[in-house]
């Protein structure tokens, strides 16, 4: 039975792409000698690894770095198991695992898609995260029983494997519960991936050390939406379109009539548009007209209660969403009330967006709220054939002027600029 005499490992992978965390030592021996050893075998433990022996399930030790003889001395225990005296060559079966205490730093990893309630687009948007992390085995007993098992190497590629799917939810949960904490939004997630990197690691220092590892190191690269999602990137496109509007200085509207108006010199050119395409494109081009009032949104769509003053439901208006302006929580335009707070639907009779009963004007498209026939300064109703308030000299158009020279006055003036009456 041959025995062998020096055991030892290079690591060549330690630096790579693909890091080794441990390696059973093998010969090519023959298999039934494959780990015969001898009171006289050298072990030699190189810089930045550490050597574990174990026999007949038990440990038996531990080896720093340095060159060590594998007697009876450094392993009492092989006394109790093989009855080995002391002294001479006596041959003994044991495994030898070396174990990389270096640090890798370049362990991918990223997160499946995950579903996230953007604060400032107020709608769930997919996104996802990459980056990097390293480890170092710091407990190597811990690491090789609780890990590596029957197998004859592990690799950080392994390792990766192995750990997908608790990683990937114990990091989709931190991620999440952070950016929803901190009312983070996908606009400006790049100045946070610092404290965010931070606020992981921390969350998952203890995962690796009940297997023995250290985190050295734990790097979010980049967080954005999920393009693979089909929602994903029909959010990314709409992004991109909002930026390029604001960039160009041109609104949704003025884009669509330059659909149309492209359209209509398509038409025309290959003899297709006639008197029609000429016409669109001509209304299309000016101030108003057909084209004008084509890619206007909806003008009275959502006709006023009367005599409450308010204005009424959108009972015309196309089924959507909207926001409730005293819980910001979203409803359907077909309810009257919130159904989360009770607050009354009142919507803009433009845009449809639900405002506060004494609003001015929409928070969203800025339409004047207060019916005609009603003074916008203080409410007052005008009396019948009247275009000026009896109570503040203010005229339907919202400009107040002084009772007694006629000089305009702001709604927060008090007494008149030009004369000095005070404004009732």
């Amino acid at each position: 039975m041959a025995v062998i005499d020096v055991v030892s490992w290079d690591n060549p992978d330690s630096a790579g792409s693909n890091p080794v965390f441990a390696w059973k030592f093998t010969t090519n021996r023959g298999k039934d000698s494959d780990t015969n050893l001898s009171t006289l075998t050298q072990l030699i433990v190189r810089e930045s690894q550490e050597a574990v022996l174990f026999s007949k399930g038990q440990l038996l030790g531990k080896f720093g770095p340095g060159k060590h003889t594998l007697n009876t001395e450094n392993l009492p225990v092989l006394r109790k198991l093989y009855g080995l005296p002391f002294g001479g060559k006596n041959p003994f079966f044991a495994e030898v695992w070396f174990v990389n205490k270096l640090i890798p730093l370049n362990i991918d990893w990223d997160t499946s898609s995950m579903m996230y309630h953007d604060p400032d687009y107020q709608a769930m948007v997919p996104i996802k995260a990459v980056g990097r992390y390293g480890l170092r085995v710091q407990d190597a007993e811990r690491f090789l029983i609780k890990l590596v098992g029957t197998a004859g190497g592990f690799t950080a590629v392994s390792l990766t494997d192995q750990f997908s799917g608790a990683l990937n939810a114990k990091t989709k949960t931190s991620l999440l519960s952070y950016m929803q904490s901190q009312h983070i939004g996908i606009k400006s997630i790049s100045a946070y991936l610092e404290p965010l990197s931070l606020a992981l690691k921390a969350s998952m220092m203890a995962f690796w050390e009940d297997y023995g590892f250290s985190l050295e190191g734990f790097y979010i690269t980049s967080i954005d939406v999920d393009t693979s999602h089909p929602d994903g990137k029909l959010i990314r496109d709409a992004i991109g379109r909002q930026s390029a509007q604001l960039i160009g200085g041109y609104s949704w509207q003025q884009s669509k009539a330059f659909e149309v108006a492209d359209t209509a010199v398509s038409s025309m050119a290959e003899g297709k548009g006639g008197l029609l395409g000429a016409l669109m494109m001509t209304s299309v081009m000016g101030s108003g007209g057909v084209g004008g009032a084509l890619l206007q949104p909806p003008q009275g769509g959502i006709p006023s209660s009367g005599a409450s003053g308010q204005v009424g439901s959108a009972v015309s208006a196309p089924p959507r969403d909207v926001f409730c302006s005293n819980c910001s929580k979203k409803y359907s335009n077909r309810a009257k009330f919130c159904p989360h707070c009770g607050d009354p639907y009142t919507p803009c009779p433009r845009c449809g967006c639900d405002n506060d009963k004494a609003a001015r004007r929409c928070v969203e498209c800025g339409t004047a709220l207060i019916p005609a026939g009603i003074c916008p300064v203080c409410q007052t109703p005008f009396p019948p054939g009247s275009t000026t308030c009896l109570k503040c000299a203010s005229t339907p158009g919202g400009r107040a002027t002084c009772a007694k020279c006629g000089s305009p006055l702001s709604a927060s003036d008090e007494f008149c600029a030009e004369c000095g009456t005070k404004v009732n």
